[in-house]
């Protein structure tokens, strides 16, 4: 029997495969900032109730398995996630005293589709999603 989490007078599993990149496509998700962002982003997902149950930080683009409660819409955890993180990578990354003052760190959107049926290939293709980037960049020095 699946299980369902619960809030005062609902029991839900609503589960979505989010995916968003940084400004100009840029590939800065790496090194210090890669390991200081996974942490910022589970903190922020639990800020609004969500839990992280598959996440991946690639090198220009971030991929999330989210289970977002009914009671918050995806835009509005998907914005919170962007708009708090880039304001932790201002501050703690880049020394930056006050936010982003004009400036974005993430492009406008993102992606998102629900999950259902489909949960074990959606974890699989986020857990190789790294490698499967690389073996298109080696295609393409191939050509």
């Amino acid at each position: 029997m699946k299980c369902y989490s619960s809030l005062c007078h609902t029991k839900w599993d609503c589960k979505y495969h989010v995916v968003w990149i940084p400004k100009c496509r840029r590939k800065v998700l790496f090194g210090r900032l890669r390991d200081y962002l996974g942490e910022v982003l589970h903190k922020l997902a639990r800020q609004r109730q969500c839990q992280i149950l598959e996440g991946h930080l690639c090198r220009d683009h971030v991929h999330m398995y989210i289970a977002i409660p009914p009671k918050h819409s995806v835009s509005e955890v998907v914005g919170f996630m962007k708009g708090k993180s880039a304001i932790h990578i201002a501050r703690e990354v880049e020394g930056r005293a006050r936010g982003y003052a004009g400036q974005a760190f993430w492009a406008r959107g993102y992606f998102v589709s629900t999950v259902g049926r489909d949960e074990k290939v959606i974890r699989e293709y986020i857990r190789n999603q790294e490698k499967e980037d690389q073996r298109l960049e080696q295609l393409k020095f191939r050509l």
